[in-house]
């Protein structure tokens, strides 16, 4: 799959005589495809594994401000015209867009090797004995194991009539662990490019010594803790707000940072990038039209700096494009991709040395926004939440409910970690750092 970039570009050649042919000159193609494989396992031993290998061709004209998207899993050359006289239909029937930007030139980005040949050839039983190895150590626990364990490919070519060229391959696994007891649970999860950096044995002990450590699980009183976030619960919850860092977002009034770029509205020890490049990332190191991405300096020392600027916001607004457009058309613009946010020297060991009671939590879910401008939260702790007494973590406690607004929570961090490659509910990862917070607002405990 690495190796088929002739390929794509003889489809774009077809796709171009096809256009040529109906009369429109001006057109972009993506050419994508992925090689996913999945093994998955329950109650301690494997029930499932699928393998999908799919290809795409995504197409868009652009008429006289007029631009629409056909999309097909069929790359035959009739298949090829068919998709391309289908986008130019839909797109002959749309209103004119007066702000819609020509198709982009051509631009120089600089590659990321993010295609590892361990990842890309793991087989079935490479995963199974991995998996097999985790549930021996769930079960040696006296617990029950379930998970996944994936790897694959993937490939994404950008290509347009104005000389536009941009590849990039990728490969990504991803394992993540629950270990299930009679009152208590504990969960790891993590991914990785190389596969050869990910440890499925050493996440697997870190879920059942949580799920150990948290038996008979205390039930404490709702109210503000001092609250120990891990990595993947400050992936869980700042990750919500970066959508906003969205000029569109601002022009349209839908984002927090209306009126508030260029102010302090975090500690000053929060510095949050946007760095495609940085070595913990993945992803693209361009964009929806194929424009390379800048690194932005989103908050520096608590203050609000840079945005994301697609080609077309970037019009309207004066400024530069930054390389976060979204593929076109699309309802939301642009947003960051590659968030990293900086951290500090404290491990979670001195955190929790350093607190005389608190709370540790490993990861949140079921997350839903209450305020949109305020960015406030409410959501579930799981799979891991301990009480911290006297400098150590001395119980399991039972699951709270928060309900908590961002610009306070960042405005509250006492301390940070290193930050990391975290990994959340969803697939979308970060580069974060442990937190320890003041007065995070816990609003009831749950009963489960």
């Amino acid at each position: 799959m690495r190796d088929n970039a002739e390929a794509a570009e003889t489809i774009f050649g077809q796709v171009l005589d096809a256009a040529r042919a109906l009369g429109v000159a001006e057109i972009e193609a993506i050419v994508a495809g992925s090689d996913e494989a999945l093994t998955r396992f329950a109650n301690n031993a494997i029930h499932q594994n699928v393998a999908e290998r799919t290809t795409h061709l995504s197409v868009r004209p652009v008429i006289d401000g007029r631009t629409a998207r056909a999309s097909t899993n069929r790359l035959s050359r009739d298949a090829i015209r068919e998709v391309v006289a289908e986008a130019i239909a839909i797109a002959k029937l749309t209103e004119p867009d007066p702000d819609l930007p020509p198709l982009a030139e051509r631009a120089d980005y600089q590659g990321v090797e993010r295609w590892f040949e361990a990842t890309a050839r793991a087989t079935p039983e490479e995963r199974a004995r991995a998996v097999a190895e985790a549930i021996r150590a769930v079960e040696a626990a006296g617990q029950t194991a379930a998970g996944i364990y994936s790897t694959g490919e993937s490939v994404f070519t950008l290509l347009n009539s104005r000389g536009v060229l941009a590849r990039h391959t990728e490969t990504m696994a991803r394992f993540s662990i629950t270990a299930m007891a009679a009152d208590s649970s504990g969960w790891a999860k993590a991914s990785a490019c190389d596969l050869a950096t990910l440890n499925p044995l050493e996440l697997a002990l870190t879920a059942a010594r949580k799920a150990t450590e948290s038996t008979a699980p205390r039930e404490l009183p709702p109210g503000r803790y001092t609250v120990t976030l891990e990595p993947a619960a400050v992936l869980d919850l700042v990750g919500q707000m970066f959508s906003d860092f969205s000029a569109t977002a601002i022009r349209d009034g839908r984002s927090f940072l209306n009126d508030r770029i260029g102010k302090r509205i975090f500690g000053e020890n929060i510095t949050i990038h946007d760095d495609a490049g940085h070595p913990l990332q993945s992803g693209a190191p361009f964009d929806g039209e194929g424009v390379p991405r800048k690194r932005l300096t989103l908050v520096e020392r608590g203050v609000v700096r840079e945005v994301a600027y697609s080609r077309q916001a970037a019009a309207l607004a004066g400024a530069a494009p930054t390389g976060h457009g979204f593929p076109l058309p699309n309802e939301f613009g642009e947003a960051p991709a590659n968030i990293v946010i900086a951290g500090g020297e404290t491990s979670l060991e001195e955190m929790a040395a350093s607190t005389d009671r608190g709370i540790l939590v490993t990861r949140l879910w079921y997350i839903r926004e209450v305020d949109p401008y305020e960015k406030i939260f409410t959501g579930m702790t799981r799979d891991g939440t301990f009480l911290i007494e006297g400098g150590r973590v001395t119980a399991g406690v039972r699951n709270f409910r928060f309900n908590q607004g961002l610009i306070e929570m960042l405005s509250n961090v006492e301390a940070l970690s290193t930050p990391l490659r975290a990994s959340g509910e969803e697939t979308y990862d970060m580069v974060a750092p442990a937190m320890k917070v003041r007065e995070f607002n816990f609003t009831e405990a749950t009963r489960f």
